[in-house]
């Protein structure tokens, strides 16, 4: 597997499962994402338009009562997560709940422009090599054209070298994400701790 195949896959797996949060419920088919699409195409221009944007279109119900996942973004490949919002949040949770969804919308835009980028540049790979072999995107059939694996690794290792310093300091900004999510997680835990014992004067620095 390649480096930012890699990468990537650690990041799907690393979304959907850190931190040991619970799941409840999944939104829509689990499908396989939809393929990159041209941007000569109207509607393949407003996706990319909205998922630059850092917005899911996933919505949950009105009504939930725990974080919800939804199916895999087209474009960044990662399944969003909503997270609940409690009804007596207390200071300390919000700010660990306002970092984890900003961290998700964070991590599904890198992954999109990500993707966008390799998708544009492996096209273009494609069509100039054919072209340099006097060759179309189709052949007589109307079937598309393929390179070979031998060719193709070349345009894998070239992006992955041109993006190996993006990918260096996406690792470093998630790591410490994570690290401050995690530290806050355990101050979250030790606060609730107090309240299942009914202490009722709590330490201001937990608020």
């Amino acid at each position: 597997m390649s480096r930012s195949g890699f990468a990537a896959t650690l990041s799907r797996l690393l979304l959907q499962n850190r931190h040991g949060s619970r799941v409840l419920n999944h939104v829509g088919s689990l499908t396989a994402p939809r393929p990159f699409c041209s941007e000569s195409d109207p509607r393949s221009r407003g996706r990319i338009k909205q998922a630059l944007s850092g917005v899911s279109s996933f919505t949950p119900p009105a009504n939930s009562s725990h974080d919800w996942v939804g199916p895999p973004d087209r474009m960044s490949n990662l399944r969003p997560i909503k997270y609940h919002i409690p009804e007596y949040e207390s200071p300390l949770e919000s700010r660990l709940r306002k970092l984890r969804q900003e961290t998700e919308d964070w991590n599904h835009q890198f992954w999109t422009n990500q993707n966008i980028s390799f998708s544009k540049e492996k096209e273009g790979f494609i069509y100039s090599c054919l072209k340099e072999k006097g060759l179309e995107l189709r052949d007589e059939d109307g079937r598309k054209r393929t390179l070979s694996a031998d060719e193709m690794a070349e345009f894998y290792k070239e992006f992955l070298n041109k993006n190996y310093q993006k990918h260096s300091v996406y690792n470093k900004e998630w790591y410490m994400r994570n690290f401050t999510i995690t530290f806050l997680m355990g101050r979250v835990a030790l606060l609730k701790t107090w309240r299942k014992l009914g202490w009722r004067q709590q330490d201001p620095k937990l608020k």
